[in-house]
């Protein structure tokens, strides 16, 4: 093997091998302290880590910055670090030098690109800070962004649009929102579109009902608004009454619970059966996973169809979720003799899932591009030169890997609980069971006839590994 072949192999296996660890692995320590709640040393380790803060990265650090900053209560800052998320995602173009380097080795060459449920939960958390900072309006601005965003995402997918088209929490958060700045006609009519996703598309898709207090939410506003029809309407629907309201030295408090960690990628290998050629075609599936994809031959080089033909079977590298299940699955508020359970408001977790699911059905022709070019290079240097081909088809091997890169500091899910308190400064006790079970109280002031937020998170979950 001559001096060039040999530096080659060397540099392109120290790659390959870098390659071989998640971003979880590469990331541990970060979000090891994000899990522990020691939020300050996480927020010192991203700042210092230039590997987080480079062009390939560059969303992922300001999103986990964001995150980290509201878990801080640095609530201005949050917003500036998800406005730079937010800028970089919208100046995100195809760079085709990156797509072509992607071709012959791995997805994570490139920038990095948010999966669509994480280009959502930036508006969601942009929401949460202004709502922590009392400016309703530019929470109402990011809540309606996440209905606008969802539609130009699913607009721009010819074929195999995401499943998850529309966001009830957001819906639901926009009239909680309203309601807080007593808008009560906007209100109802948020609740009533939350209300119709949670039943049309959450019942399906993730499993989940709308929460018993969107339904006092929704007959409560439909009282204050005067839908006397709506009100009857929805006492039948929900079999229950509408709720009395509160008295005028009352106010509400509105409590966001944030449980547990959202999911980790990791990486998986898919089998692909080549059929072989027929009327054109070359088609290539998976049997066991419903996968077929038929490439017309007219779009190969001759190189490629020759490594076409030559395959029997090969295999393409996915990235998929792994779930870190909360420790706590059940919460609840407790004040003197009144307790409230949270409800799931958003699973983020089976968004995630979905919407990988979505996307590899999207890219699966992309995917088996990239190996059939790697097979036609392999095939191509191995007739010039068998030690090249050697190289060529172990260097083949080691970087077909998929992109492991997500944000890893979101929560696993979302709960809420309304509470009405008399006016004044109360400490209020929450209790929350499941594998493990802890209590904490919070300390609030509440202003009559007014709406206090507060958000809490507990990141007990199981390690990936």
């Amino acid at each position: 093997m001559n001096r060039y072949l040999k530096v080659l192999f060397t540099i392109a296996l120290a790659a390959a091998i870098a390659a071989c660890a998640t971003f979880y692995q590469k990331t541990y320590q970060v979000q090891s302290s994000i899990a522990r709640g020691q939020f300050e040393k996480a927020d010192r380790m991203m700042s210092n880590d230039t590997n987080w803060s480079q062009n390939n990265n560059r969303v992922l650090y300001y999103m986990n910055r964001g995150v980290v900053a509201y878990m801080m209560g640095d609530y201005r800052k949050s917003i500036d670090f998800l406005n730079q998320a937010d800028y970089y995602i919208e100046d995100y173009s195809k760079q085709f030098g990156w797509e072509a380097l992607s071709l012959v080795s791995n997805p994570m060459v490139k920038p990095y690109r948010p999966e669509d449920f994480e280009v959502i939960m930036v508006h969601f958390y942009k929401a949460l800070g202004f709502i922590a900072l009392n400016d309703l309006e530019g929470a109402l601005v990011e809540a309606r962004r996440i209905n606008i965003r969802l539609q130009q995402i699913n607009d721009k997918y010819k074929d195999h649009k995401n499943k998850y088209q529309r966001d009830a929490f957001a819906h639901n958060l926009m009239g909680m929102i309203y309601d807080a700045a007593k808008d009560y006609n906007n209100a109802f009519i948020a609740y009533r579109n939350a209300l119709e996703v949670y039943e049309d598309d959450y019942s399906e898709l993730f499993g989940m009902s709308a929460p018993e207090q969107l339904k006092k939410d929704l007959l409560r506003t439909a009282k204050l608004t005067g839908f006397a029809d709506e009100v009857i309407r929805y006492e039948n629907q929900f079999n229950m009454k509408a709720p009395e309201l509160p008295g005028k030295n009352h106010g509400e408090l509105l409590l966001f619970w944030l449980n547990g960690m959202g999911p980790v990628k990791s990486e998986w290998n898919i089998t692909i059966t080549n059929y072989g050629f027929n009327n054109g075609f070359v088609t290539l599936g998976n049997p066991e996973l419903g996968l077929n994809y038929s490439y017309h031959s007219s779009n190969l080089s001759s190189k490629e169809r020759a490594a076409f033909e030559d395959l029997s079977f090969f295999s393409v590298a996915f990235p998929r979720y792994v779930e870190r299940k909360p420790l706590f699955s059940r919460g609840m508020v407790l004040y003197n003799d009144t307790t409230i359970t949270f409800e799931k408001a958003e699973d983020i977790n089976k968004i995630a899932f979905q919407c990988l699911h979505d996307r590899m059905l999207r890219e699966l022709g992309n995917a088996l591009l990239r190996v059939a070019t790697k097979k036609a290079m392999e095939k191509l240097a191995n007739n010039e030169n068998e030690n090249l081909g050697t190289i060529v088809s172990i260097v083949n091997t080691l970087t077909e890997r998929a992109d492991t890169r997500n944000w890893q500091s979101l929560p696993h899910s979302v709960y809420y609980a309304r509470i009405s308190l008399p006016a004044g400064k109360h400490s209020v006790d929450l209790q929350f069971t499941g594998k493990n079970s802890d209590r904490a109280a919070i300390q609030v002031e509440i202003e009559p006839e007014q709406t206090t937020f507060y958000s809490f998170h507990t990141m007990n979950s199981t390690e990936m590994y």
